[in-house]
């Protein structure tokens, strides 16, 4: 699969992608694809991680669907396996699976808490321990990990889901801070509002996609593409001397101050 200009950030390299079946997931995949890599489409719904994989291999890519509980070391340590099994090692893995669970400590159930820390925070670590050894062995590698804005602010009714991407965005600096020697790089991306299944469900009318669209500087809701794009980049070459590091990639939502509440002072 060719872009183009011609240029493949990722030529002859295996990525996985974990929550492969929607959203920046299948973004990823598709990308990395396009980039040149052979992609590991992991998903918990079989069917969905097909569907990103036949939209690859129909534009000429390589790619192979995989049935995956990310809170699973057993089905982590698997997944690991076919990829090596079919691909002949691990380049770069994007472990981006997620889930939401709102509320607040009073009203959020301990087993909701517990369902989005294992997803959001537990995944990485095992999907990690087993892909690090096998990275180590190639030679180095690239390790993406989605966090999120809310990881870095605190949101309403959001305690389980900004604690579990702030420890991921720790856990990413952990991570690159004990494997730079082996030439593994880990970083992670911190999306805004994006235009995924969750955030479409969230925001459902017309009017509510209107006000967080305008809460970001650029006036829009970002797209799965554009967070696909910086996972392409840092899983690449182009991005060699960056480890350890939180890309915010939000429409310049966290750039703006409360202050503005009073009034929106940007040109028209």
């Amino acid at each position: 699969m060719l872009r183009d200009d011609g240029v493949m950030l990722l030529e002859g390299t295996t990525a996985i992608v974990t929550g492969a079946g929607s959203g920046i997931g299948a973004a990823a995949a598709q990308r990395f694809a396009v980039e040149g890599a052979g992609v590991v489409c992991a998903d918990i719904r079989l069917a969905r991680a097909q569907q990103t994989v036949d939209a690859i291999v129909d534009t000429g890519g390589r790619a192979i669907a995989v049935e995956v509980d990310v809170r699973s070391s057993v089905q982590n340590e698997a997944m690991v396996d076919i990829a090596v099994r079919e691909f002949g090692g691990i380049d770069v893995a994007f472990f981006n699976a997620g889930t939401i669970r709102p509320g607040n400590a009073v009203k959020l159930s301990e087993q909701d808490w517990d369902v989005v820390m294992d997803t959001n925070v537990k995944s990485i670590f095992l999907g990690a321990k087993h892909v690090l050894p096998v990275m180590a062995d190639g030679g180095g590698g690239s390790i993406i990990n989605t966090a999120s804005v809310s990881g870095l602010r605190g949101d309403p009714s959001g305690i389980a889901y900004g604690a579990s991407k702030a420890a991921v965005v720790n856990l990413t600096r952990c991570l690159a801070t004990d494997h730079a020697a082996q030439g593994i790089r880990v970083n992670c991306i911190c999306p805004g509002v994006i235009d995924t299944p969750p955030v479409r469900r969230m925001l459902a009318d017309d009017a509510a996609r209107e006000q967080v669209g305008n809460s970001n500087l650029l006036d829009r809701i970002g797209l799965p593409s554009e967070i696909a794009a910086a996972a392409a980049w840092l899983a690449s070459d182009e991005s060699a001397f960056v480890t350890g590091e939180a890309l915010v990639v939000d429409g310049g939502l966290t750039s703006r101050s409360v202050a503005l509440n009073m009034g929106d002072p940007r040109p028209r």
